[in-house]
Protein backbone atom coordinates (compact mmCIF):
# COMPACT_ATOMS: atom_id res chain seq x y z
CA UNK A 1 0.00 0.00 0.00
CA UNK A 2 0.99 3.46 -0.85
CA UNK A 3 1.66 5.89 2.02
CA UNK A 4 -1.27 8.37 1.41
CA UNK A 5 -0.84 12.28 0.22
CA UNK A 6 -2.27 14.51 2.50
CA UNK A 7 -2.76 17.99 1.31
CA UNK A 8 -1.40 21.33 2.94
CA UNK A 9 -3.27 21.41 6.60
CA UNK A 10 -4.78 24.76 5.52
CA UNK A 11 -6.80 24.04 3.01
CA UNK A 12 -10.46 21.65 3.26
CA UNK A 13 -8.91 18.55 1.73
CA UNK A 14 -6.22 18.63 4.52
CA UNK A 15 -8.75 19.29 7.13
CA UNK A 16 -10.77 16.73 5.98
CA UNK A 17 -8.34 14.02 5.63
CA UNK A 18 -6.75 14.74 9.20
CA UNK A 19 -10.01 14.07 10.47
CA UNK A 20 -10.02 18.00 12.32
CA UNK A 21 -13.19 19.17 13.75
CA UNK A 22 -12.23 22.48 11.43
CA UNK A 23 -12.99 19.94 8.96
CA UNK A 24 -16.34 19.48 9.38
CA UNK A 25 -17.25 23.08 9.66
CA UNK A 26 -15.20 24.47 6.96
CA UNK A 27 -17.12 21.81 4.90
CA UNK A 28 -20.63 22.76 6.21
CA UNK A 29 -19.24 26.46 5.06
CA UNK A 30 -17.98 25.44 1.81
CA UNK A 31 -19.71 25.16 -1.98
CA UNK A 32 -21.40 21.91 -1.27
CA UNK A 33 -20.05 20.48 -4.80
CA UNK A 34 -16.48 21.21 -3.36
CA UNK A 35 -17.22 19.95 -0.15
CA UNK A 36 -18.71 16.52 -1.80
CA UNK A 37 -15.72 16.29 -3.82
CA UNK A 38 -12.86 16.32 -0.91
CA UNK A 39 -15.15 14.03 1.09
CA UNK A 40 -15.32 11.19 -1.41
CA UNK A 41 -11.47 12.02 -1.97
CA UNK A 42 -10.87 11.31 1.40
CA UNK A 43 -13.33 8.44 1.78
CA UNK A 44 -12.32 6.52 -1.58
CA UNK A 45 -7.94 7.12 -0.70
CA UNK A 46 -8.33 6.17 2.78
CA UNK A 47 -5.86 9.36 4.06
CA UNK A 48 -4.82 7.33 7.39
CA UNK A 49 -1.02 5.76 7.92
CA UNK A 50 -2.32 3.20 10.27
CA UNK A 51 -6.23 2.38 10.60
CA UNK A 52 -6.10 0.22 13.41
CA UNK A 53 -5.20 3.18 15.47
CA UNK A 54 -7.07 5.84 13.48
CA UNK A 55 -10.76 6.35 13.27
CA UNK A 56 -12.79 8.80 10.42
CA UNK A 57 -15.63 6.44 9.46
CA UNK A 58 -17.99 8.07 11.61
CA UNK A 59 -16.34 11.39 10.73
CA UNK A 60 -17.13 11.26 7.58
CA UNK A 61 -20.32 9.33 7.89
CA UNK A 62 -22.22 12.40 9.67
CA UNK A 63 -20.73 14.99 7.01
CA UNK A 64 -22.45 12.63 4.42
CA UNK A 65 -25.42 13.16 6.25
CA UNK A 66 -24.93 16.92 6.95
CA UNK A 67 -24.32 17.44 3.33
CA UNK A 68 -26.88 15.32 2.39
CA UNK A 69 -24.50 13.57 -0.45
CA UNK A 70 -25.64 11.21 -2.43
CA UNK A 71 -23.31 7.94 -2.80
CA UNK A 72 -21.93 7.79 -6.36
CA UNK A 73 -18.30 8.33 -5.45
CA UNK A 74 -18.16 5.26 -3.09
CA UNK A 75 -20.13 3.21 -5.54
CA UNK A 76 -17.94 4.01 -8.34
CA UNK A 77 -14.56 3.34 -5.58
CA UNK A 78 -16.37 -0.31 -4.80
CA UNK A 79 -17.36 -1.56 -8.29
CA UNK A 80 -13.85 -0.46 -9.96
CA UNK A 81 -12.47 -3.02 -12.16
CA UNK A 82 -9.24 -2.55 -9.83
CA UNK A 83 -11.08 -4.59 -7.06
CA UNK A 84 -10.51 -7.47 -8.81
CA UNK A 85 -6.58 -7.10 -9.10
CA UNK A 86 -6.17 -5.83 -5.31
CA UNK A 87 -7.26 -8.05 -2.42
CA UNK A 88 -5.76 -5.60 0.09
CA UNK A 89 -8.58 -4.83 2.19
CA UNK A 90 -7.46 -1.64 3.02
CA UNK A 91 -8.35 -0.28 -0.42
CA UNK A 92 -12.30 -0.52 0.31
CA UNK A 93 -12.36 -1.25 3.86
CA UNK A 94 -13.15 3.15 5.02
CA UNK A 95 -15.59 2.89 2.38
CA UNK A 96 -17.29 0.04 3.40
CA UNK A 97 -17.10 1.62 7.00
CA UNK A 98 -18.84 4.80 6.17
CA UNK A 99 -21.31 2.56 4.25
CA UNK A 100 -22.12 1.21 7.80
CA UNK A 101 -22.67 3.79 9.50
CA UNK A 102 -24.76 5.31 6.91
CA UNK A 103 -26.94 2.05 6.93
CA UNK A 104 -26.93 2.52 10.43
CA UNK A 105 -28.43 6.15 10.42
CA UNK A 106 -31.31 5.17 8.55
CA UNK A 107 -29.35 5.42 4.93
CA UNK A 108 -31.48 2.56 2.57
CA UNK A 109 -29.00 3.20 -0.16
CA UNK A 110 -25.89 2.91 2.01
CA UNK A 111 -27.57 -0.96 3.38
CA UNK A 112 -28.42 -2.16 -0.28
CA UNK A 113 -24.85 -1.18 -1.39
CA UNK A 114 -23.28 -3.40 1.26
CA UNK A 115 -25.31 -6.15 0.75
CA UNK A 116 -24.41 -6.00 -3.46
CA UNK A 117 -20.70 -5.40 -2.54
CA UNK A 118 -21.14 -8.57 0.18
CA UNK A 119 -22.76 -11.03 -2.68
CA UNK A 120 -19.60 -9.85 -5.30
CA UNK A 121 -17.24 -7.69 -3.84
CA UNK A 122 -13.22 -8.53 -2.87
CA UNK A 123 -13.30 -7.30 0.58
CA UNK A 124 -16.95 -9.59 1.22
CA UNK A 125 -15.77 -10.27 4.55
CA UNK A 126 -15.95 -6.44 5.91
CA UNK A 127 -18.97 -5.83 3.89
CA UNK A 128 -20.42 -8.59 6.25
CA UNK A 129 -19.25 -7.47 9.34
CA UNK A 130 -20.70 -4.15 8.72
CA UNK A 131 -24.27 -6.19 7.80
CA UNK A 132 -24.23 -8.10 10.79
CA UNK A 133 -24.33 -5.27 12.95
CA UNK A 134 -27.21 -3.25 10.88
CA UNK A 135 -28.87 -5.59 8.72
CA UNK A 136 -31.97 -7.62 9.78
CA UNK A 137 -32.44 -11.40 9.59
CA UNK A 138 -33.92 -11.50 6.36
CA UNK A 139 -30.97 -9.34 4.79
CA UNK A 140 -28.13 -11.66 6.14
CA UNK A 141 -30.17 -15.08 4.85
CA UNK A 142 -30.52 -13.85 1.23
CA UNK A 143 -26.82 -13.16 1.41
CA UNK A 144 -26.12 -16.99 2.79
CA UNK A 145 -25.79 -18.89 -0.55
CA UNK A 146 -23.61 -15.97 -2.58
CA UNK A 147 -21.22 -16.08 0.34
CA UNK A 148 -21.40 -20.06 0.76
CA UNK A 149 -20.31 -20.14 -2.99
CA UNK A 150 -17.04 -18.82 -2.02
CA UNK A 151 -15.73 -21.75 -0.59
CA UNK A 152 -15.44 -24.55 -3.35
CA UNK A 153 -16.89 -27.93 -2.83
CA UNK A 154 -13.90 -30.15 -1.02
CA UNK A 155 -11.85 -31.03 1.79
CA UNK A 156 -10.33 -27.62 0.92
CA UNK A 157 -13.02 -25.49 0.72
CA UNK A 158 -14.15 -27.11 3.69
CA UNK A 159 -11.05 -26.35 5.74
CA UNK A 160 -11.09 -22.86 4.55
CA UNK A 161 -14.68 -22.31 5.50
CA UNK A 162 -13.96 -23.61 9.09
CA UNK A 163 -11.27 -21.09 8.99
CA UNK A 164 -12.79 -18.21 8.29
CA UNK A 165 -15.82 -19.17 10.83
CA UNK A 166 -13.44 -19.36 13.21
CA UNK A 167 -11.90 -16.54 12.95
CA UNK A 168 -15.22 -14.76 11.64
CA UNK A 169 -15.07 -10.78 14.00
CA UNK A 170 -18.82 -10.75 14.05
CA UNK A 171 -20.29 -14.36 14.14
CA UNK A 172 -24.10 -13.81 13.93
CA UNK A 173 -24.53 -14.36 10.05
CA UNK A 174 -23.13 -17.60 10.32
CA UNK A 175 -24.96 -18.88 13.03
CA UNK A 176 -28.07 -17.84 11.16
CA UNK A 177 -26.45 -19.53 8.07
CA UNK A 178 -26.54 -22.86 10.18
CA UNK A 179 -29.73 -23.35 10.72
CA UNK A 180 -30.55 -24.01 6.79
CA UNK A 181 -27.09 -24.86 5.38
CA UNK A 182 -25.80 -27.93 6.82
CA UNK A 183 -22.02 -27.31 5.64
CA UNK A 184 -22.23 -24.20 7.98
CA UNK A 185 -23.25 -25.94 10.80
CA UNK A 186 -20.84 -28.92 9.96
CA UNK A 187 -18.11 -26.46 9.62
CA UNK A 188 -18.87 -24.56 13.01
CA UNK A 189 -18.82 -27.96 14.88
CA UNK A 190 -15.38 -28.83 13.47
CA UNK A 191 -14.03 -25.26 13.77
CA UNK A 192 -13.10 -25.40 17.83
CA UNK A 193 -11.74 -29.26 17.04
CA UNK A 194 -9.16 -27.82 14.64
CA UNK A 195 -7.99 -25.23 17.05
CA UNK A 196 -7.92 -27.98 20.28
CA UNK A 197 -5.80 -30.37 17.95
CA UNK A 198 -3.50 -27.52 16.67
CA UNK A 199 -2.64 -26.65 20.36
CA UNK A 200 -2.19 -30.01 21.26
CA UNK A 201 0.27 -30.49 18.55
CA UNK A 202 2.18 -27.15 19.11
CA UNK A 203 5.93 -28.04 19.30
CA UNK A 204 9.09 -26.13 20.14
CA UNK A 205 12.28 -26.26 21.76
CA UNK A 206 12.27 -25.09 25.32
CA UNK A 207 15.24 -23.80 27.35
CA UNK A 208 16.81 -26.27 30.29
CA UNK A 209 16.22 -24.79 33.72
CA UNK A 210 19.74 -23.20 34.23
CA UNK A 211 21.08 -19.65 33.54
CA UNK A 212 23.34 -21.38 30.87
CA UNK A 213 20.42 -22.73 29.59
CA UNK A 214 18.18 -20.22 28.87
CA UNK A 215 21.27 -18.18 27.85
CA UNK A 216 22.06 -21.30 24.95
CA UNK A 217 18.30 -21.12 24.10
CA UNK A 218 18.22 -17.36 23.42
CA UNK A 219 20.40 -17.56 21.02
CA UNK A 220 19.17 -20.78 19.15
CA UNK A 221 17.07 -18.56 16.93
CA UNK A 222 20.09 -16.34 16.21
CA UNK A 223 22.73 -18.72 15.01
CA UNK A 224 21.97 -18.81 11.21
CA UNK A 225 20.82 -23.06 11.89
CA UNK A 226 24.52 -23.86 14.02
CA UNK A 227 22.71 -24.32 17.20
CA UNK A 228 24.29 -25.34 20.13
CA UNK A 229 27.74 -25.96 18.36
CA UNK A 230 27.92 -22.04 17.50
CA UNK A 231 27.12 -21.43 20.91
CA UNK A 232 29.70 -23.70 22.24
CA UNK A 233 32.17 -21.82 19.72
CA UNK A 234 33.23 -26.17 18.44
CA UNK A 235 36.00 -25.66 15.93
CA UNK A 236 33.99 -27.66 13.17
CA UNK A 237 30.79 -25.47 12.80
CA UNK A 238 31.41 -21.88 11.56
CA UNK A 239 30.75 -18.62 13.04
CA UNK A 240 27.32 -16.76 12.48
CA UNK A 241 27.31 -13.69 10.74
CA UNK A 242 27.14 -10.79 12.73
CA UNK A 243 24.67 -8.59 11.16
CA UNK A 244 22.23 -11.56 9.90
CA UNK A 245 18.82 -12.47 11.08
CA UNK A 246 17.86 -15.23 9.84
CA UNK A 247 14.60 -15.77 11.49
CA UNK A 248 13.93 -12.44 11.50
CA UNK A 249 14.24 -9.36 14.08
CA UNK A 250 11.07 -9.82 15.34
CA UNK A 251 11.78 -13.57 16.23
CA UNK A 252 14.77 -13.02 17.66
CA UNK A 253 13.54 -10.34 19.56
CA UNK A 254 10.84 -12.12 20.71
CA UNK A 255 13.11 -15.16 21.78
CA UNK A 256 15.01 -12.91 23.91
CA UNK A 257 12.15 -11.41 25.60
CA UNK A 258 11.08 -14.67 26.67
CA UNK A 259 14.16 -15.83 27.58
CA UNK A 260 14.70 -12.77 29.95
CA UNK A 261 11.30 -14.13 31.45
CA UNK A 262 12.86 -17.19 31.99
CA UNK A 263 16.48 -16.02 33.59
CA UNK A 264 14.08 -14.09 35.90
CA UNK A 265 12.66 -17.58 36.73
CA UNK A 266 16.15 -19.11 37.33
CA UNK A 267 18.84 -17.13 37.90
CA UNK A 268 20.17 -17.29 41.54
CA UNK A 269 22.57 -14.71 43.08
CA UNK A 270 25.74 -16.73 42.28
CA UNK A 271 24.77 -16.69 38.46
CA UNK A 272 24.48 -12.81 38.07
CA UNK A 273 28.18 -12.34 36.95
CA UNK A 274 27.66 -14.64 34.19
CA UNK A 275 24.51 -12.73 32.88
CA UNK A 276 26.08 -9.45 33.48
CA UNK A 277 29.34 -10.97 31.11
CA UNK A 278 26.53 -12.09 29.08
CA UNK A 279 25.29 -8.51 28.38
CA UNK A 280 28.80 -7.20 28.12
CA UNK A 281 29.59 -9.82 25.03
CA UNK A 282 27.95 -12.72 24.70
CA UNK A 283 26.33 -13.96 21.58
CA UNK A 284 23.22 -11.58 20.03
CA UNK A 285 20.56 -13.56 21.34
CA UNK A 286 21.96 -14.16 25.26
CA UNK A 287 23.12 -10.55 25.36
CA UNK A 288 19.70 -9.15 24.53
CA UNK A 289 18.12 -11.25 26.83
CA UNK A 290 20.74 -10.56 29.72
CA UNK A 291 20.72 -6.87 29.17
CA UNK A 292 16.29 -7.13 29.01
CA UNK A 293 16.98 -9.30 32.23
CA UNK A 294 19.34 -6.81 34.26
CA UNK A 295 17.16 -3.92 33.23
CA UNK A 296 14.10 -5.42 34.91
CA UNK A 297 15.71 -6.25 37.98
CA UNK A 298 17.28 -2.37 37.80
CA UNK A 299 20.87 -3.62 38.42
CA UNK A 300 23.45 -1.30 39.36
CA UNK A 301 25.41 -2.22 36.52
CA UNK A 302 22.97 -2.21 33.85
CA UNK A 303 23.45 1.29 32.61
CA UNK A 304 26.88 1.42 31.86
CA UNK A 305 26.47 -1.93 29.69
CA UNK A 306 23.40 -0.78 28.22
CA UNK A 307 25.67 2.47 27.22
CA UNK A 308 28.21 0.12 25.81
CA UNK A 309 25.71 -2.09 23.91
CA UNK A 310 24.31 1.90 21.88
CA UNK A 311 27.96 2.04 20.94
CA UNK A 312 28.36 -1.13 19.50
CA UNK A 313 29.22 -2.27 16.25
CA UNK A 314 26.17 -4.42 15.36
CA UNK A 315 23.37 -2.56 14.68
CA UNK A 316 21.07 -5.40 16.24
CA UNK A 317 22.45 -4.82 19.55
CA UNK A 318 22.04 -0.43 19.54
CA UNK A 319 18.45 -1.22 18.49
CA UNK A 320 17.91 -3.35 20.87
CA UNK A 321 20.06 -1.29 23.64
CA UNK A 322 18.20 1.79 22.42
CA UNK A 323 14.73 0.25 22.91
CA UNK A 324 15.51 -1.25 26.49
CA UNK A 325 16.43 1.99 27.83
CA UNK A 326 12.54 2.71 28.28
CA UNK A 327 12.43 0.09 30.58
CA UNK A 328 14.95 0.97 32.74
CA UNK A 329 13.51 2.62 35.86
CA UNK A 330 14.79 4.05 39.15
CA UNK A 331 16.76 7.23 40.69
CA UNK A 332 19.97 5.71 38.87
CA UNK A 333 18.45 5.26 35.76
CA UNK A 334 16.82 8.47 35.51
CA UNK A 335 20.22 10.11 37.15
CA UNK A 336 22.05 8.63 34.10
CA UNK A 337 19.15 9.45 31.36
CA UNK A 338 19.80 12.77 32.78
CA UNK A 339 23.52 12.68 31.30
CA UNK A 340 22.66 11.57 28.38
CA UNK A 341 19.86 14.10 27.07
CA UNK A 342 21.61 16.84 28.85
CA UNK A 343 23.22 19.29 25.90
CA UNK A 344 25.63 20.04 27.59
CA UNK A 345 27.21 16.49 27.69
CA UNK A 346 26.96 16.30 23.93
CA UNK A 347 24.90 13.56 24.27
CA UNK A 348 21.72 14.84 23.38
CA UNK A 349 21.70 14.68 19.51
CA UNK A 350 22.96 11.06 19.97
CA UNK A 351 20.83 7.76 19.01
CA UNK A 352 21.30 7.08 22.85
CA UNK A 353 20.06 10.74 24.21
CA UNK A 354 17.26 10.78 22.08
CA UNK A 355 16.02 7.36 23.97
CA UNK A 356 16.87 9.29 27.36
CA UNK A 357 14.22 11.92 26.55
CA UNK A 358 12.08 9.46 25.75
CA UNK A 359 12.28 7.89 28.55
CA UNK A 360 12.51 10.97 31.29
CA UNK A 361 9.34 11.72 29.03
CA UNK A 362 7.57 8.50 30.22
CA UNK A 363 9.30 8.45 33.53
CA UNK A 364 10.97 11.64 34.24
CA UNK A 365 10.30 13.89 37.24
CA UNK A 366 9.11 18.07 37.19
CA UNK A 367 12.89 18.66 37.36
CA UNK A 368 13.45 16.89 33.63
CA UNK A 369 10.38 18.84 31.53
CA UNK A 370 13.03 21.32 29.80
CA UNK A 371 15.37 18.35 28.67
CA UNK A 372 11.48 16.63 27.47
CA UNK A 373 10.59 20.41 26.11
CA UNK A 374 14.04 20.73 24.46
CA UNK A 375 14.02 17.41 22.57
CA UNK A 376 10.61 17.69 21.68
CA UNK A 377 11.53 20.72 19.87
CA UNK A 378 14.49 19.20 18.19
CA UNK A 379 12.86 16.24 17.02
CA UNK A 380 10.33 18.94 15.36
CA UNK A 381 13.40 20.77 13.31
CA UNK A 382 14.87 17.73 12.44
CA UNK A 383 12.21 15.08 11.81
CA UNK A 384 8.25 17.14 11.44
CA UNK A 385 5.67 15.96 12.76
CA UNK A 386 6.39 12.17 12.22
CA UNK A 387 7.76 9.08 13.46
CA UNK A 388 7.22 6.43 16.22
CA UNK A 389 8.80 8.61 18.83
CA UNK A 390 7.51 11.38 18.81
CA UNK A 391 3.93 10.52 20.66
CA UNK A 392 5.68 9.56 23.70
CA UNK A 393 7.23 13.08 23.99
CA UNK A 394 3.97 14.84 23.64
CA UNK A 395 2.69 12.48 26.26
CA UNK A 396 5.77 13.69 28.40
CA UNK A 397 4.81 17.43 27.79
CA UNK A 398 1.15 16.81 29.09
CA UNK A 399 2.54 14.61 32.16
CA UNK A 400 5.13 16.76 33.44
CA UNK A 401 2.85 20.42 32.65
CA UNK A 402 5.41 21.08 30.71
CA UNK A 403 4.06 24.87 30.09
CA UNK A 404 6.81 25.91 27.54
CA UNK A 405 5.93 23.58 25.02
CA UNK A 406 2.66 24.90 24.25
CA UNK A 407 3.63 26.64 20.73
CA UNK A 408 5.25 23.30 19.66
CA UNK A 409 1.67 20.84 21.04
CA UNK A 410 -0.27 23.20 18.86
CA UNK A 411 2.02 22.73 15.94
CA UNK A 412 2.12 19.30 16.54
CA UNK A 413 -1.93 19.58 17.02
CA UNK A 414 -2.83 21.63 13.72
CA UNK A 415 -0.15 19.96 11.18
CA UNK A 416 -0.06 16.15 12.48
CA UNK A 417 -2.09 13.95 9.49
CA UNK A 418 -2.43 10.69 12.38
CA UNK A 419 -5.75 11.90 14.15
CA UNK A 420 -4.04 9.24 17.13
CA UNK A 421 -1.06 12.00 17.85
CA UNK A 422 -3.49 15.07 17.46
CA UNK A 423 -5.31 13.40 20.06
CA UNK A 424 -2.30 12.98 22.28
CA UNK A 425 -1.41 16.89 21.34
CA UNK A 426 -4.49 17.47 22.72
CA UNK A 427 -4.64 15.95 25.89
CA UNK A 428 -1.50 17.60 26.36
CA UNK A 429 -2.54 20.86 25.69
CA UNK A 430 -5.64 20.16 28.02
CA UNK A 431 -2.88 19.56 30.76
CA UNK A 432 -0.58 22.60 29.88
CA UNK A 433 -2.48 25.41 27.84
CA UNK A 434 -4.70 27.54 29.88
CA UNK A 435 -5.96 28.49 26.86
CA UNK A 436 -7.44 25.32 25.62
CA UNK A 437 -11.24 25.13 26.84
CA UNK A 438 -11.94 27.99 25.10
CA UNK A 439 -9.68 26.87 22.27
CA UNK A 440 -8.68 24.03 20.75
CA UNK A 441 -11.10 22.25 23.20
CA UNK A 442 -14.34 23.91 20.70
CA UNK A 443 -12.59 22.28 17.64
CA UNK A 444 -12.61 18.87 19.45
CA UNK A 445 -16.16 17.92 19.51
CA UNK A 446 -16.10 17.59 15.94
CA UNK A 447 -12.86 15.52 16.15
CA UNK A 448 -12.94 12.02 14.04
CA UNK A 449 -11.61 10.28 17.42
CA UNK A 450 -13.50 9.81 19.98
CA UNK A 451 -11.42 9.88 23.33
CA UNK A 452 -10.73 13.37 21.80
CA UNK A 453 -14.42 14.41 21.44
CA UNK A 454 -14.60 13.09 25.07
CA UNK A 455 -11.64 15.37 25.92
CA UNK A 456 -13.51 17.91 24.68
CA UNK A 457 -16.69 17.58 26.41
CA UNK A 458 -14.93 17.37 29.87
CA UNK A 459 -12.66 20.70 29.28
CA UNK A 460 -14.68 22.98 26.97
CA UNK A 461 -16.01 26.10 27.79
CA UNK A 462 -19.61 26.26 27.70
CA UNK A 463 -20.13 29.86 27.89
CA UNK A 464 -18.73 32.50 25.29
CA UNK A 465 -19.17 30.43 22.00
CA UNK A 466 -22.83 29.44 20.87
CA UNK A 467 -21.68 26.41 19.11
CA UNK A 468 -20.22 24.22 21.96
CA UNK A 469 -23.85 24.22 23.87
CA UNK A 470 -25.48 23.02 20.20
CA UNK A 471 -22.53 20.19 19.51
CA UNK A 472 -22.74 18.54 23.40
CA UNK A 473 -26.53 18.09 22.35
CA UNK A 474 -26.51 16.90 19.03
CA UNK A 475 -23.33 14.67 20.12
CA UNK A 476 -26.02 13.85 23.06
CA UNK A 477 -28.70 12.75 21.12
CA UNK A 478 -26.90 10.98 18.33
CA UNK A 479 -27.24 6.77 18.88
CA UNK A 480 -23.86 6.20 16.77
CA UNK A 481 -21.84 8.01 19.85
CA UNK A 482 -19.26 6.20 22.31
CA UNK A 483 -20.54 5.92 25.44
CA UNK A 484 -17.40 7.58 27.23
CA UNK A 485 -18.63 10.71 25.05
CA UNK A 486 -22.32 10.38 25.92
CA UNK A 487 -20.96 10.53 29.98
CA UNK A 488 -19.06 12.80 29.47
CA UNK A 489 -21.35 15.02 27.51
CA UNK A 490 -24.28 14.58 29.52
CA UNK A 491 -22.30 15.82 32.70
CA UNK A 492 -21.19 18.77 30.95
CA UNK A 493 -25.54 19.70 29.89
CA UNK A 494 -26.19 18.57 33.61
CA UNK A 495 -23.58 21.35 34.75
CA UNK A 496 -24.77 24.32 32.59
CA UNK A 497 -28.15 23.83 33.06
CA UNK A 498 -27.54 23.83 36.89
CA UNK A 499 -25.25 27.08 36.76
CA UNK A 500 -27.82 28.55 34.36
CA UNK A 501 -30.72 28.25 36.94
Amino acid sequence: MFEPVIAPSASLLGLLQRGRGDGQLHALAADRTEAIAALEECVTSDPRADWQVENRSLYYARLFMELEAPLDGIEDHLHDPEDLLDDDETRTGLALSVLGHLAAYGRRDALLMLREYAATGTNWAWALDELALRDDDRGLLLLGTAVLDRFPPGPEGDAELREFIRGAYEPRPWRLWAAYHPRVAAAGEQSPFDLWQRQVNRSGVTPGWSTADVLAWADQGDLGGHGAGAFLRQPDRPEPARNADPAGPDAVDRRAAAAARCLAAVVRPEDVPAVQEAARSGLPGARRAALRYLVDQQDPAVAGLIEAAAADVDDRMVRAALELVGRMRGPEALARARRWADPTTGGADSALGEAAVQLLADAGEACDAPLVVTGLRRWISVRGVTGTGLGALVDGAGRLAAADAVPVLRHIYGESASSELRGRAARALAATDVHFPEGPAVECLWDCEESTRELAARHVATTGDARVLERLRRLAADPAEEAEVHAAVRGRLTAARERSR
